[in-house]
């Protein structure tokens, strides 16, 4: 293309890479299973382990950048809503808060999963990435992510 835009989209391809890459050690950082196997299957456990899988997912397609990285910051974001449960339930099991307390932490844990949306990540990276004065004229909309998703996986 000879619209002079190249060098931009150069740059652009370099931080949306190095940001996918940023995301992607941190999901594989994360942990898959708690150290009281009595735990497995509780929300949080079964979250972390689901953003494992998410993340190998992305891993494997191969495509424009930018949308993983939409995926791998949707990851992430989960990642950090599980792991805060799993803090809580540590502490509100060492203090003896009983099963109301659990039911409380779990109901958080949906409040912060639900909140995770791709309108709600879109906005943050598109925010985040003005911030940082990157150009973002050709990043995909709400829609083009919403279609290359679907078209990879049952909608």
């Amino acid at each position: 293309m000879s619209d002079g835009l190249n060098p931009h989209r150069q740059a652009r391809v370099a931080e949306l890479l190095s940001d996918f890459r940023t995301l992607q050690y941190y999901i594989a950082a994360a942990p898959t299973s708690p150290s009281n196997p009595n735990d497995y299957y509780t929300e949080g456990w079964a979250a972390l382990r689901q953003c494992a899988l998410d993340g190998q997912h992305i891993l494997n397609c191969a495509a424009d950048i930018s949308i993983p990285r939409h995926e791998a910051q949707k990851i992430y974001l989960r990642q950090a809503a599980a792991q805060r449960w799993v803090g809580w339930r540590d502490q509100v099991v060492a203090q003896g808060g009983g099963q109301e307390g659990l039911e409380a932490i779990d109901v958080q844990l949906r409040i912060e999963l639900a909140n995770i949306t791709d309108e709600a990540v879109l906005g943050q990276l598109h925010a985040n990435d003005i911030g940082l004065g990157r150009w973002i004229d050709e990043d995909p909309s709400l829609m083009e992510v919403h279609a290359w998703l679907c078209s990879r996986a049952p909608c």
